[in-house]
């Protein structure tokens, strides 16, 4: 005979495993097809959207959401500047060594720098704010992201005619 080695037991077990295996062979093969596409849309698919909620502040909470915010320091003079853009300056530019620039709701302290030009210089590195003044206009820039916040800011004074608060405006003497 055929099986002869075979006990009845390991025949009934080998048959029992190949079944199994060609069930598993159709079935796998079945779920791969409905499978729905991997990636973003398979992880929106498997999880459920996060609940909205409304959260209510607390007045101590606004309250500190407020604080974090500068006011325009006391003395402070406006530069509006083209595209609707604004800064206050708080500080004498002819003698002071430290200016204040409120800009953007925050206040920053820039100390003056040497410069050969003429221009009025005030660069701090640890904020990255740096305000050159001209006879005609002022400039700030951010060394952060190498832009130019700010362009042809003027204050009213210079609105109307008059030169740039800067030293050296101010070291100029008037022809006699």
């Amino acid at each position: 005979m055929f099986l002869k080695g075979f006990s009845m037991n390991k025949l009934l077990i080998a048959a029992i495993a190949g079944t199994l295996a060609t069930t598993s062979i159709f079935v796998s093969a079945d779920a791969f097809a409905a499978a729905p596409a991997t990636g973003a849309s398979a992880a929106k698919a498997k999880r459920p959207a996060p609940a909205r909620r409304l959260v209510k502040r607390s007045p101590k909470a606004e309250a500190a959401a407020a604080a974090k915010v500068d006011p325009v320091p006391e003395g402070a003079v406006k530069w509006s500047c083209k595209d609707g853009q604004a800064f206050y300056l708080k500080g004498d530019m002819k003698r002071d060594t430290i200016v204040t620039v409120n800009w953007a709701k925050k206040d920053y302290r820039l100390p003056r720098q040497d410069t050969t030009t003429g221009a009025d210089r005030f660069h701090d590195s640890a904020t990255g704010m740096d305000l050159v003044v001209i006879p005609s206009k002022a400039m700030l820039f951010s060394d952060k992201d190498e832009s130019r916040l700010a362009d042809e800011c003027m204050t009213a004074e210079m609105a109307a005619g008059g030169a740039a608060p800067t030293q050296s405006n101010a070291l100029i003497k008037p022809a006699q």
